[in-house]
């Protein structure tokens, strides 16, 4: 082919190419509860924006900046007041979230690319919308139903954990319970009620300070959610309490919700204060939450092929990991931040290195997901994170456990850490299975564990709960009441100010 003609040729495979690369704004996908303010209130609201070309392939490579979202409407203080956040996954998908302030009426979400809307934008909001921080419930039903919740009975973990306990009667068990479990310097629990929207708890043990998690979330909840009336007792340690075999066979198992789970025990399982935490606080003060740890920084390319993993020295295992990555330091980078469980042994496996942003772990292909005191609470924003996840076999396990799949949304590695190298091997060697992997678990992510989840597992969990109680729900003459915290309420959609 004469050299001219080969040069028009490249020419037109490469316009074909652009053409085909080319954003189609009609067909790119957006979707997510943030799109209906007025229904799903939380405390950053998201959605997700993924773009498409014109043959409906979705694309990998887009640059976020092209695109825009405005938030139009009335507030309080005139034009709606809004603050609106981009994370680039780099995968050509975007996650938006954003907070309002106060109200905001006759609202739209324009989504738009380089100026031009985007698929259905603008997105109308019928109805009011109100910040998180306003003090709105609606009905339970109706929230569930509009959170697209799922039944309690869809839920393994939910079903297992509240199948011993059918019939609940607290009025026969508490003193039980109480003599059972109040062990002031080993063991710390609360007793909350929720009654008429109003929370009380009492609290037994020398370190309860984790009681400030339960009284956020319950707080939370009840602003945007009308709670059915119930009790519970909460452990605010890691270790589940409920032990089955021992004194349970004889007295029964007793009720305790936990943030972790075990297979030789009863404990109803919660979503971590941890992860239930950065829901709360999204967009707020916590730096690391669901969302923001998808941002992309380093392409996949980059990364360096080995496992990484700092923490602190909560088990034993984790200090056979430094012996590993002693021994295969071209294979396993690890180091112990802090010496609290084996202080005598720092001198063998220290010395203990400096704390770095959880975002930095990223720089690494491989996430070592080991077990400290109990489960290893960082697993969520690991399967969220874009690398691949080997976790430790383990007895512990979150509120969400149930639903994963080995192989296809993490590695499991053996209790003892013995296969670690060869897995790893394993991974080095089949690259495009690992990113296979990777996709899959920000995928869990995000059908599982994002805001929206651990609202709608907390609600759905307590509603059930709620009907299982047989003994009437009374607060007890030593409780104390919580007191409520918003910012504005609303009734039959007119605003009360509550500052």
């Amino acid at each position: 082919m004469p050299w001219n003609l080969w040069q028009l040729h490249l020419t037109i495979i490469l316009f074909a190419r652009l053409a085909v690369c080319e954003v189609d704004v009609k067909r790119t996908l957006v979707w997510g509860p943030g799109l209906q303010p007025d229904e799903i209130v939380l405390p950053a609201r998201y959605f997700f924006i993924h773009a498409v070309d014109e043959t409906g392939k979705r694309l990998e490579a887009v640059a976020y900046r092209n695109f825009n979202v405005q938030i139009t409407g009335n507030s309080p203080h005139g034009k709606c007041r809004s603050n609106v956040n981009f994370i680039d996954r780099e995968d050509g998908s975007i996650i938006v979230r954003y907070t309002i302030a106060d109200w905001c009426d006759q609202m739209e979400i324009h989504v738009l690319y380089n100026s031009t809307n985007v698929a259905q934008s603008p997105y109308k909001v019928p109805k009011r919308a109100y910040s998180e921080r306003c003090h709105c419930p609606q009905d339970t039903k109706l929230w569930l139903l509009n959170n697209k919740c799922p039944n309690f009975s869809e839920d393994k973990q939910m079903a297992w954990d509240l199948h011993s306990f059918k019939r609940v009667n607290f009025s026969a068990i508490r003193d039980n319970l109480l003599k059972r479990y109040n062990a002031p310097e080993s063991i710390s629990l609360c007793h909350y009620v929720v009654k008429e929207q109003q929370v009380y708890r009492t609290c037994y043990g020398k370190y309860t300070g984790f009681k400030m998690f339960m009284d956020a979330t319950l707080s939370a909840l009840l602003r945007v959610v009308t709670l059915p009336d119930m009790e519970f007792y909460m452990n605010l340690g890691d270790w589940p309490l409920s032990k089955k075999g021992g004194q349970q066979r004889t007295s029964g198992p007793y009720p305790i919700f936990s943030w972790c789970g075990s297979d030789d025990s009863y404990d109803i399982t919660l979503p971590t204060y941890d992860i239930t935490e950065s829901t709360l606080e999204n967009m707020g003060r916590v730096m690391l939450d669901m969302l923001s740890v998808q941002q992309t920084d380093i392409p996949w390319s980059d990364k360096e092929e080995k496992g990484f993993f700092r923490g602190r020295d909560s088990r034993r295992e984790r200090l056979n990991l430094i012996d590993l990555a002693r021994k295969h330091p071209d294979f396993i980078n690890a180091s112990i931040t802090n010496f609290f469980f084996f202080r005598d042994e720092e001198k063998k496996y220290g010395p203990k290195v400096p704390h770095i942003s959880f975002m930095e772990f990223f720089r690494y292909k491989y996430q070592l997901n080991i077990d400290g005191a109990v489960a290893a609470y960082r697993f969520p924003y690991l399967l969220a994170g874009g690398s691949l996840v080997l976790k430790q076999e383990s007895h512990y396990y979150e509120h969400f456990y149930s639903k994963l799949e080995p192989y296809k949304h993490y590695i499991p590695i053996k209790r003892d850490l013995s296969d670690l190298i060869e897995k790893i091997t394993w991974a080095r060697e089949n690259d495009g299975r690992a990113k296979e992997i990777i996709t899959n678990a920000r995928k869990f992510a995000e059908n599982h564990l994002l805001p929206q989840h651990i609202y709608c597992y907390h609600v759905a969990l307590f509603k059930e709960w709620s009907t299982r109680l047989i003994s009437p729900v009374e607060v007890l003459p030593n409780m104390e009441k919580l007191g409520t915290s918003h910012t504005c309420s609303c009734q039959k959609n007119t605003l009360r100010d509550e500052l």
